[in-house]
């Protein structure tokens, strides 16, 4: 049987897209793959002797499955492989370790969809609007949008079953299905009368990893490049961004002042991502470095020719901003490449090697620590960002979501236009 290791740094995600959870809540892993084999499925076995070194005597274990099996009052409610995951599950949390997990193979498949940036569903972000099942936002171009479903629209209903109790993942879950297939919702909309039965078709949804626009201020021109995840479809996606970057430089050399990397609300991904997308922007030397057993060292480098080597550049980072993000931030900051904008970064400073077990189970362990090019180990602790967009946390709350997007924009955009300045303030050097 073949057994797929990943190495991770990413922030689990409980269904993103279809549910789209601020994903900083759910912290987990994300980092490169390699593949090994094995001769065997692991399973477990009664102990033939409890005299072997260094293992567990397993007799307790068997005595209360077995005691559960013959004595449990309601026996169709007993089922083996819920009893040998629950254990596995209690086996590996005992470790106090929130990022070491063990994954049915359900919840394995789920850990996957986002960084894969696919799956079949109808393309709505879900979220809670006063504690109630509501739609974030439709993706533009997918079943979901195409039946009229609206932001704000709150779903009283999935196939006529109510939503009132049903948790995001149970949400996530019911409205996703196979292609092809139809679900109903039922939507509350603002200036209805009652509520509206909108049926869609379920298609297969792609999930974007790079998003760019262009921001005009006081005549000058500048990027605002948006990595979502460092995926499947990333990499691709992100050299597409730089070529429409540099083309817009060469159409505009003297109004083009810079790029705004903004790393908000990005949970990770692979670690081959972040050191692809640090080195876009530095021409040689560490981007991070892996400290594993006995404090052993390894340090990643830049490994290509990157094409925004010179521009001035302003990376935005928030709580949401976790592992991968981090790495490509933290980089960045020791090699004063760039200036960091916006609040406090997630802190997750550990890798976890992700498995591929028998029945499809997954099993997440964490394998080392990473620290940014100058030695320092963020875990818990977060990236101090150079430019505090909210003094005061407290301000925040008081604004809607569209209201502090702005400000962090404004900020970033403040600080591109007095580069300069504002670079040699921070770092007590000119920039190039």
């Amino acid at each position: 049987m073949s057994v797929r290791k990943t190495q991770l740094i990413l922030i689990f995600l409980i269904g993103f897209i279809l549910g789209n959870i601020l994903p900083y809540y759910y912290p987990n892993l994300s980092l490169r793959a390699y593949r090994l084999n094995a001769d065997s499925q692991p399973h477990l076995t009664q102990p033939s002797s409890t005299n072997q070194p260094n293992q567990p005597d397993m007799r307790l274990f068997w005595q209360v499955y077995d005691e559960v099996k013959k004595d449990f009052l309601f026996q169709d409610k007993i089922d083996k492989k819920k009893m040998i995951n629950g254990a596995i599950k209690g086996m590996v949390a005992a470790l106090g370790d929130p990022y070491t997990t063990y994954l049915p193979p359900k919840e394995n498949n789920e850990s996957k969809i986002e960084l894969r940036g696919k799956f079949e569903g109808v393309g709505i972000q879900l979220g809670y609007i006063d504690s109630k099942l509501a739609v974030i936002a439709p993706l533009e171009d997918t079943p979901a949008f195409k039946a009229g479903i609206q932001a704000g629209d709150f779903i009283a209903a999935i196939d006529d079953e109510e939503s009132l109790q049903m948790s995001l993942p149970d949400a996530v879950d019911k409205i996703r299905g196979p292609k092809g297939t139809k679900v109903k919702l039922t939507i509350i909309r603002k200036g209805l009368d009652k509520p509206l039965d909108i049926y869609i078709v379920r298609g297969t949804i792609t999930i974007n990893s790079v998003e760019l626009s262009f921001i005009e201020k006081n005549s000058k021109v500048i990027a605002h490049l948006k990595l979502l995840r460092f995926g499947d479809l990333t990499d691709s996606q992100w050299q597409m961004a730089v070529d429409r970057i540099l083309e817009k430089q060469n159409q505009n050399p003297d109004k083009f002042v810079g790029v705004i990397l903004d790393l908000r609300n990005n949970p990770g991904g692979y670690l081959d991502g972040a050191v692809y997308v640090a080195s876009e922007f530095l021409d040689r030397g560490v981007v991070v470095v892996e400290e594993g057993l006995s404090e052993t060292r390894k340090s990643l480098m830049v490994n290509r020719q990157g094409r925004l080597i010179n521009q001035p550049l302003v990376v935005l980072i928030n709580k949401g901003s976790a592992s991968a993000s981090e790495i490509v931030a933290g980089a960045l900051r020791d090699r004063k490449r760039a200036i960091i904008v916006g609040t406090t970064s997630f802190g997750k400073g550990t890798i976890q090697e992700a498995k591929d077990l028998g029945n499809k189970a997954g099993l997440h362990v964490t394998i080392a620590k990473w620290l940014t090019p100058n030695g320092s180990w963020i875990h818990n602790k977060g990236l101090t960002p150079q430019i505090v967009v909210f003094d005061k946390p407290e301000a925040a709350l008081e604004m809607d979501y569209s209201a502090i997007n702005q400000k962090y924009i404004d900020e970033a955009v403040k600080v591109i236009l007095d580069y300069n300045n504002n670079y040699k303030k921070i770092y007590e050097g000119n920039f190039n």
